[in-house]
């Protein structure tokens, strides 16, 4: 049975669930910040997952990218999956800005973070499920 990281679950919320991943939104407002998480027990890497999940989850990513460059129109979109802190399989989808808080350096350990009041994230949940339909 899958379970989400508790590193994850403490510092997200559930956005929507698609075919396979889970949607999942960062509390931290400085960016527009999903992370996928495919719903696979034990999944670590991406690129060791089956193919026909692989695929699916590349598709997810895609998706989700695509629906968030339409609706912001950021400078740039950036896609890691790092692991080394949480080891379940996890894919950060991070818009960005020339004017965000840490342009242009990554968004990991530069500055501190600023979390959603209860009001914004409610609204940032609304928005991101409007948009990811």
């Amino acid at each position: 049975m899958f379970e989400l990281h508790p590193q994850l679950a403490a510092d997200t919320v559930l956005i929507k669930k698609l075919e396979l991943s889970r949607v999942l939104l960062s509390k931290d407002s400085r960016f527009p910040w999903l992370i996928l998480v495919p719903e696979i027990d034990g999944a670590k890497d991406l690129h060791a997952l089956a193919l026909q999940d692989y695929q699916i989850v590349c598709n997810e990513i895609r998706a989700v990218a695509s629906k968030i460059q339409e609706a912001l129109n950021p400078d740039k979109m950036n896609f890691a999956s790092l692991g080394n802190m949480v080891p379940q399989l996890h894919i950060h989808i991070v818009a960005r800005w020339k004017e965000d808080a840490a342009w242009p350096a990554p968004i990991w350990g530069n500055g501190e973070r600023i979390l959603y009041s209860q009001e914004e994230l409610r609204h940032k949940i609304r928005y991101f499920q409007e948009i990811i339909n």
